[in-house]
């Protein structure tokens, strides 16, 4: 199975990049499952249904999210009807939404799991165990499991990859907006890479117009954080995986740049 992984769209310029680059993402990996995070979607906080349905159209099979999960109110009205979009599931019991499904396209079928850090981010429940409790129930109806850890610290990301190494099919980071270089194989099979990266900006600061957030650095005041609508990047995780055993046997980060990239 082919899996592609989209790291955080930021705004209208992800939504943008994501838009444009897509096709020729699909033309040259051939992923059978597309997952994106969706977090940040709607103009840097959250997301709507009109976005979320922007993406599946385009071709976008499943949306995880995060931390900014309910900043757009909107997602009051849709979430428990969507099925392909999971928050974390270590949010509160009665939390709206649902924080892992199987998403099932071109023949193929993936479980996936949204979990949020503590470590720098709020105290919400145990994601160790949560994950674990969940992945081991996937695991009864597919061995391939993708994990979308949204933290903070390097560390917890890379505990969460040995923790879930031989048990989920793809451990990955985001959350921070900006791409690790450790992509890896870990000894047990699962595919890691600490943070995926963003979908936005590239001239911003993590997506966001640079002015706002030096002020606020600079000054310790309010500043109210607008998407940058520079050049963009898009950044992302491509993984092959063996179907019987769910173990990885490929995995690619991506990096693409606007007005840069060529696609081979």
């Amino acid at each position: 199975m082919k899996v592609l992984f989209i790291g955080d769209i930021v705004g209208n310029t992800g939504r943008k990049a994501l838009r444009e680059m897509l096709p020729s993402l699909k033309s040259k990996y051939q992923p059978h499952i597309i997952i994106a995070n969706g977090e940040n979607a709607a103009a840097g906080r959250g997301i709507t249904s009109a976005i979320a349905n922007e993406f599946f159209n385009w071709g976008v099979h499943g949306i995880t999210m995060g931390n900014h999960t309910w900043d757009n109110k909107d997602i009051f009205e849709f979430i428990d009807d969507e099925p392909r979009l999971i928050r974390p599931a270590n949010f509160p019991p009665g939390t709206p939404g649902r924080g892992y499904t199987i998403i099932k396209a071109n023949g193929k079928q993936l479980g996936i799991v949204n979990l949020q850090g503590r470590t720098f981010l709020p105290a919400i429940d145990d994601p160790f165990r949560i994950g674990e409790e969940i992945v081991d129930e996937l695991r009864q109806k597919t061995k391939c499991i993708l994990v979308d850890f949204h933290a903070e610290a390097t560390s917890e990301k890379i505990a969460m990859g040995y923790f879930m190494d031989g048990q989920a099919s793809i451990v990955v980071g985001t959350h921070t907006h900006v791409q690790s270089n450790d992509e890896v194989i870990l000894p047990g099979g699962t595919a890691y890479l600490t943070d995926a990266g963003m979908v936005g900006s590239r001239e911003g600061i993590l997506g966001m117009e640079k002015d706002a957030v030096l002020y606020k650095f600079t000054t310790q005041l309010p500043s109210r954080f607008v998407v940058d609508e520079g050049k963009w990047q898009l950044h992302g995780l491509f993984a092959e995986l063996d179907e019987a055993t769910g173990k990885a046997t490929r995995v690619e980060k991506i990096r693409m740049r606007e007005d840069e990239w060529v696609m081979s």
